[in-house]
């Protein structure tokens, strides 16, 4: 069975995608769960933090993401693209500045290529559960990933550019149902906030009342445990476990699960 997908999208750098990507999957990890992690932004930061930006910057197109799309790459063996990382039970499918050129803004004219990182993970029986990292836009990348992914989270920091867009995000999640009708959205997830900024207050207050339970209950802070243990290519979970940032990326980890239980997850996650 393919594993359950998590894509994480926003139209917006900086709000923390990445990241949470980074230090959710070793919360996953640490609780048991056999973890892919699809780098499908350009910027390949998710790769760099695991794997070191030297190795991943030179490493040749046909052993990154971008090898779906290159049409000169030929049959792709899936199983090629995938990277161990020194974390036991995370793996990582690499990115670098090779698919920035096929990342393009208007993917349903794409053809097949839409369905590339389907067809990947359909593939990959050996996970639990994968996530995906998306760019800051809304073109080919992030869209082939929604046409993949079982669940969307939308990264929100609460401020106004955090939270500009969202109701094009929204928009773009029910236009890929035409190509992947399964898709559900679990939820906005409030990161980078600082409870001493009364404009994060407000905004977060915003987003609560406008979308009300459609905002997941845990918030992520802007704490330094966060960018120390990624300076360090280390989950939070693992480089300091018993911080309140390791703590809220567990309560993340349990929210997720509970809402995907809640929608009929696949079998070996719920």
């Amino acid at each position: 069975m393919p594993p359950t997908t998590i894509c994480l999208i926003n139209q917006k750098g900086g709000c923390g995608k990445s990241s949470t990507c980074f230090h959710l999957a070793g919360t996953f990890a640490q609780q048991g769960l056999r973890v892919l992690l699809v780098d499908a932004d350009p910027q390949g930061s998710l790769s760099q933090g695991f794997l070191g930006s030297a190795f991943v910057e030179n490493l040749p197109v046909e052993s990154t993401l971008a090898a779906l799309f290159d049409d000169t790459c030929g049959f792709v063996d899936f199983q090629s693209l995938l990277r161990s990382t020194e974390f036991e039970r995370i793996t990582i499918i690499p990115t670098n500045q090779h698919l920035a050129q096929y990342n393009m803004p208007v993917p349903e004219n794409q053809g097949l290529k839409q369905y590339a990182i389907r067809e990947l993970l359909d593939s990959l029986t050996d996970f639990d559960i994968a996530l995906i990292d998306c760019p800051p836009n809304l073109y080919l990348c992030s869209w082939a990933a929604m046409v993949a992914t079982d669940y969307v989270v939308i990264p929100v920091p609460p401020e106004d550019f955090g939270t500009q867009g969202l109701r094009t995000v929204h928009q773009a999640v029910e236009n890929v149902r035409k190509l992947n009708p399964d898709i559900r959205r679990l939820g906005h997830l409030v990161t980078r906030y600082d409870s001493r900024l009364l404009v994060h207050q407000s905004y977060h207050e915003k987003l609560r009342t406008l979308y009300r339970d459609q905002v997941l209950t845990t918030v992520v802070s802007e704490a330094s445990a966060f960018k120390v243990s990624l300076a360090c290519r280390k989950p939070v979970g693992f480089y300091s476990p018993r911080s309140p940032a390791a703590k809220q990326m567990e309560q993340l980890s349990q929210e997720l699960l509970e809402r995907i239980a809640s929608r009929g997850a696949r079998q070996h996650v719920a």
